[in-house]
Order: structure tokens, then C-alpha cells, then sequence
């Protein structure tokens, strides 16, 4: 079961953060509207930053969780380093992982990658066709109105009945759920199941609301359909202003069952919250038969199959492509997309296009680590440098350096997609997860950085530009420590305003 209080609840549930720069001379970005720009900071000499982090990270209450800082130039020859604390040493990264499947993504596939859902069949007669296929390759983006799409352009083509529909779910090879998560992070939405044929991000959304006194929470469907494939156990309540609230939320692992309990108060607003479905492959033909009961193609039978066949003699019928890797690289930084960064890492592994030299595991999600260790090699990342076993950072069983992050960020700003990579990136007090970071700070609408939550675990890895140095590359990743993740990102941010306000005397 999911326990979570009621200021927790959404964002957690939702997404887990566990949710153009050149080379010359950078130019700070324009205040928002509806923002004044900050003070002009005062000088802080490159001499203070030391003893200065270590009255932070020192303070009673931080001081028996483990550190790991590296802070360097972007510029210059020599030994570019700032500071470094424990640097070279494995963490836990949570969602800093996501900085370097982004970049291995983007190094090996091109910011222009799209994913490709197709459906094949053939011996129409009259409005009939016996069999289709529909193949998944994985598009993380497939909602309603692309099944939609995809069904209209059937019936353009005069099919009016379809006698079974076969769903090729084995585009990507393996489990779809991961061995390394914990039974907590995959009943929720952020936990989905990542398979090759995917509908509204294999997770189901509703609202839970407070009624009358004692009375149950009201329990609402975003997608009504949803009442008839789920059996609801709701044992939660109303309860009076002067009690606690809290919340649990969680589903049966083989069925879809839902359990609820828990209290909010009398008149509080709605929680949403999001868990996964069970049946990824049967959801999506589910919907996909919707969609074309709706256009007026009757169906048969629905068939999930977990192999992939390549039948270049079958005619495809009907088609749809995801968007660009470039804006699918914004939905994993700035919304830190657990599903959309896996779905990346499997796109490695099943597009290798020749990289590594030794035979690639059979399963897509083993493959995709070893192209993304060769990508991120080609970007200058020392390979023994991190080890990761996901590409989201939800396992605890992924071991990073602020060394590996800081040279991901380094051989990006080499890369001819340096703009698209820091642009995706969070933007503080503006954008994504810094949204509300670093308001009223010299580090607002300057600093780009990719934040990573877990329990005990906070992480932020990015961009400063500095007046003084031109740009600066940072990775703060605490680890153990028994604070909470709003202390722990407080004493971040203050590092992070101090490298803005850097200096060289």
C-alpha cells in the first residue's frame, strides 16, 4: 500500500523525483513575466566555497548523511575542478540517472527519433478483413485520440469488420515490470509497467473526495470506462477538521482490484491520484477496440501476443508515429517521465545500430544499458564511473558518481544537441521540477538542473551560469540521511546560489 500525507500525495503518486548554451560567452535569459530579476549578489571569493559547503553540510542535523559534491569549470585547461567531496564514490542518484539515459538517447538515436505504431493485415473482402496486427514498438505517448487516428484511417480505407485483432506486445523483450523496484513504486503510476504497446502511459487516474462526515470518499473515474474493469474495496473516510490525514492507495498485484483507505477532512479539495494497470497488453486492445466500435468497425476476438514478426510482405494499413526523441527528451527532464526515460533505454536496445563490440543480451532492457554505456562512452563518461540497472533512477539498486554526472553534462555541452539537452532541463523557479526552486535567488531563470528524490536520497546535477567562470557543472547527491527531502533541498539550493555568486578573488 501506498501511505502517503495529503501534501505528499499527488506528487508522488504522479511523478516521481526520487518524479542554448555555446561555448562563448553566456547571456542570462530575460527575468519572466510577472517576476522582478534578483538583487545583484555579493561577492563570494572562489577561497570561502570550501569552508563555506562545509558549515552546510555540517550542520547537526546533516552530518551523518553521506555527500557527494563536484563542482567544476565547463572552460579552461587544466584541472577545471572547483570543489569535490567524495566525487569519485557511488550514490544513489534516484532521477539524476534520467541525465544520463537522456543523453545516451540523444547521442545514439538523434533528437529526431520517433517511435512507429503500425497495424498490418491483408485479405479484405468487401468491408471485411479477417486478421489484423497491431504492433507496438513501444510509444509511450499513445492516448485516446491517437487509437482514434489509427481507426480512421481503417475505415478510410472501407473496413467495416474486423474478425480478430492480434496485439504484438514482444517489440521489447523482458519482463515488463522490473525485478529491482520495490512492490510500493509499482503499484503506483509512476511505476508503470513498460511493455511495447502502451495507452495513457499504462496507468489509470482518479480522484478521491471528501463527502459527508463519516461518510466514504467519493472515488471518481477519469476515464468512466474504467468503473467496469475495476473492483473498488474503499475503506477510507470523512473525517472533521481537527483529525489527521493520510491516505493509502494500492492494487492487487495479478488483478485489478483497487484498495483505499484513509481520512481527509470535511470540505478539502479532491486528491488525483494514478496507479498502474496489471494487464498492460489487454488494456490497450481494450481501448483500441473502442476506438474502432467508434468509427463503426465491428470486431471479433482480441489476441495479445508477445512476439514480434517482421512480415515484409504484409501491407500496413494504417499508422501512427510518436513525437520527436527531442520533445520526448523535455517530458523526462523537466517532468522527470519514469516510463518515458525506460521506454528511451529499451529504444536503445532494440535500435544497437551496430554500437559495442560484444553480442547484446536478448532482452531489450539489458541491451539498452550496454548502448547506453557505449553512448555515454563516446561522450567521454568513464564507464566504471556509474552502474546503473534502470534507466529512471527508481531502483536503489543504481550507483552513480558525481564524477559520471558531471562529465554526461560535460560531453553534452560538446554535442551538436547541447541546445535541446539544457534546454529540456528544468529551469529554476520557472520550469519542471525547479518550478518552485530557487525563487528570489540569484539562481532563478539562470540555473538548469535535473532533481532526484527517493527516501533519504536528494540529488540535483546541472548548469550555472557564472559571470565569473562563464558556466559552471555541478552534481550535489546526498545519500542516508534520516532528514526530509524538503530539508535536504534546501541545503542544495544553498550551494548552488553560492556558484552562482562565485568569483576568482
Amino acid at each position: 500500500m501506498l501511505r502517503l500525507t495529503r501534501d505528499r500525495l499527488y506528487k508522488s503518486l504522479k511523478s516521481l523525483n526520487l518524479l542554448a548554451l555555446t561555448l562563448t560567452l553566456v547571456s542570462l535569459p530575460s527575468p519572466v513575466k510577472g517576476q522582478t530579476a534578483p538583487p545583484a549578489p555579493a561577492r563570494f571569493c572562489q577561497s570561502l566555497l570550501e569552508p563555506t559547503i562545509a558549515g552546510i553540510i555540517n550542520r547537526p542535523e546533516l552530518r551523518r548523511a553521506r555527500w557527494g559534491i563536484l563542482v567544476e569549470t565547463l572552460e579552461g585547461g587544466g584541472d577545471r575542478t572547483l570543489y569535490r567531496r567524495d566525487s569519485e564514490q557511488f550514490f544513489i542518484p534516484a532521477s539524476n540517472a534520467k541525465l544520463l539515459t537522456s543523453a545516451a538517447a540523444l547521442h545514439h538515436l538523434g533528437p529526431d527519433f520517433r517511435i512507429r505504431t503500425s497495424v498490418y493485415g491483408s485479405n479484405l473482402t468487401g468491408d471485411r478483413i479477417d486478421s489484423v496486427r497491431i504492433v507496438g514498438r513501444g510509444d509511450p505517448t499513445i492516448g485516446k485520440t491517437q487509437l482514434e487516428a489509427i481507426a480512421q484511417q481503417l475505415q478510410q480505407q472501407g473496413i467495416g469488420q474486423i474478425g480478430e485483432i492480434i496485439g504484438e506486445d514482444g517489440y521489447f523483450i523482458g519482463s515488463p515490470v522490473h525485478p529491482n523496484w520495490e512492490w510500493e513504486d509499482v503499484q503506483a503510476g509512476y511505476g508503470a509497467p513498460v511493455n511495447s504497446l502502451i495507452f495513457n502511459q499504462n496507468s489509470v487516474d482518479f480522484t478521491l473526495t471528501p463527502q459527508g462526515l463519516g461518510q466514504p470518499l467519493s472515488l471518481t473515474w477519469a476515464n468512466p470506462t474504467e468503473q467496469t474493469r475495476w473492483q473498488v474495496e474503499n475503506r477510507s473516510r470523512t473525517v472533521s477538521t481537527d483529525s489527521p490525514e493520510f491516505l493509502e492507495v494500492g492494487r492487487e498485484l495479478t488483478r485489478p482490484i483497487v484498495r483505499v483507505s484513509g481520512q481527509l477532512h470535511v470540505g478539502s479539495p479532491a486528491e488525483e491520484v494514478s496507479i498502474s494497470v496489471v494487464e498492460p497488453a489487454q488494456n490497450f486492445l481494450g481501448y483500441f477496440r473502442q476506438a474502432l466500435n467508434g468509427v463503426g468497425i465491428t470486431t471479433g476476438r482480441e489476441i495479445v501476443s508477445d512476439q514480434f514478426r517482421n512480415m515484409p510482405n504484409q501491407q500496413e494499413l494504417a499508422a501512427i508515429v510518436s513525437p520527436p526523441l527531442s520533445e520526448m527528451t523535455v517530458e523526462v527532464l523537466q517532468k522527470s517521465n519514469n516510463l518515458y526515460t525506460e521506454v528511451m533505454l529499451r529504444s536503445l536496445g532494440a535500435n544497437p545500430q551496430g554500437k559495442g563490440n560484444n553480442p547484446l543480451p536478448e532482452e531489450t532492457r539489458e541491451a539498452g544499458l550496454q548502448v547506453l554505456k557505449a553512448a555515454l562512452t563516446d561522450l567521454g563518461v568513464d564507464p566504471t564511473s556509474y552502474d546503473l540497472v534502470d534507466a529512471s533512477g527508481l531502483s536503489r539498486r543504481n550507483l552513480v558518481s558525481p564524477q559520471s554526472l558531471v562529465q554526461t553534462l560535460r560531453g553534452m555541452a560538446d554535442s551538436p544537441y547541447f541546445d535541446i539537452y539544457r534546454e529540456a532541463l528544468p529551469l529554476a523557479g520557472v520550469s519542471g521540477t525547479l518550478r518552485t526552486r530557487f525563487r528570489n535567488t540569484p539562481a532563478a531563470q539562470t540555473v538548469r538542473a535535473k532533481t532526484g528524490t527517493l527516501t533519504g536520497v536528494s540529488a540535483l546535477s546541472g548548469y550555472v551560469p557564472n559571470s565569473e567562470y562563464n558556466t559552471l557543472l555541478f552534481s550535489i547527491v546526498v545519500n542516508q540521511s534520516d532528514q526530509s527531502s524538503a530539508i535536504l533541498r534546501t541545503a542544495i539550493d544553498e550551494i548552488v546560489v553560492l556558484l552562482t555568486r562565485l568569483e576568482r578573488c
